[in-house]
Order: C-alpha cells, then structure tokens, then sequence
C-alpha cells in the first residue's frame, strides 16, 4: 500500500504548444518540496478547456492570457462564472500593465512574460497550497 500522496492536476490552457511546453518545464515535477506530484493536462482550445472543468479533478488551471482566439482571461472569466466548485486560476499575461484584466477575469494569481521559472512555481504552489486546505473530505 502506497503512503505517496495523489498527484494534483494542472490543466494548462494555451493555443501554443511550446508556451505549455516552457510552462510545464518552468514548474517541474513539484513546485515545492511539501506539496504533492504535478499531474499536467494539456488544452488548446476554449472549448476543451470549459470541457475538461467540468468533468471535475482539476486542481489548478493555469491560464495563457496571449492564447488565441480565446485568450486565457477570457477563459478564466468564463469559469469564474459558470464552473461550480472552479479551481484557483493562474494567469499567465504578457505584460505587467495588464494585470488590472487578470483581476477582472477572476484570476486568483498571476505571472506576467517573460516567465521566471522561480515565481511561476512559488505562485503555483501557492495556489495548490490552497486547494488542497479546501478540498471537501470524501464521505
């Protein structure tokens, strides 16, 4: 019997694969030492995204604000909105002014470009730190 505790999933949302790619590389296996194993789940696509949330078991969903055509604030604002129980979101955004419309999606954190692998993996973690604090016990 294994005492290694669950994965957690990070589903990353970008219209382009070498944006997931230096995402998944920035943030490792385990952003930090205390929280458990990153699972990744990949979409590229608004509509994939809005699927995957709702069939439930994502931990944290980590938003490219640069995707095209719909760019991750939007896609976050959507979740805000419409996913109950949403996980936290991590707003990737192309520049530090443009955090006022990450705190208008909703975002509960965000990194701008160009990505520093240290603070992406700290906010993550932040972030996964949270959701597991608040994760319903199951019945």
């Amino acid at each position: 019997m294994s005492t290694a505790p669950e994965p957690m999933k990070v589903l990353v949302y970008s219209d382009d694969a070498s944006t997931r790619a230096q995402i998944r590389m920035a943030i490792g296996r385990r952003p930090a030492a205390d929280l458990p194993r990153v699972e990744f789940e990949e979409c590229a696509t608004q509509p994939a995204v809005v699927a995957r949330l709702d069939e439930g078991g994502v931990d944290v969903l980590i938003a490219d604000g640069e995707a095209q055509p719909a760019g991750g604030l939007g896609v976050c604002r959507q979740a805000k909105d419409e996913v109950y129980d949403c996980p936290p979101v991590l707003a990737i955004i192309g520049r530090r002014d443009d955090s006022w419309l990450a705190a208008w999606s909703g975002a509960d954190a965000v990194v701008s470009l160009p990505l520093d692998p240290i603070a992406l993996a700290n906010t993550l973690a932040g972030l996964m730190r949270t959701r597991l604090e608040n994760r319903t016990p199951a019945l």
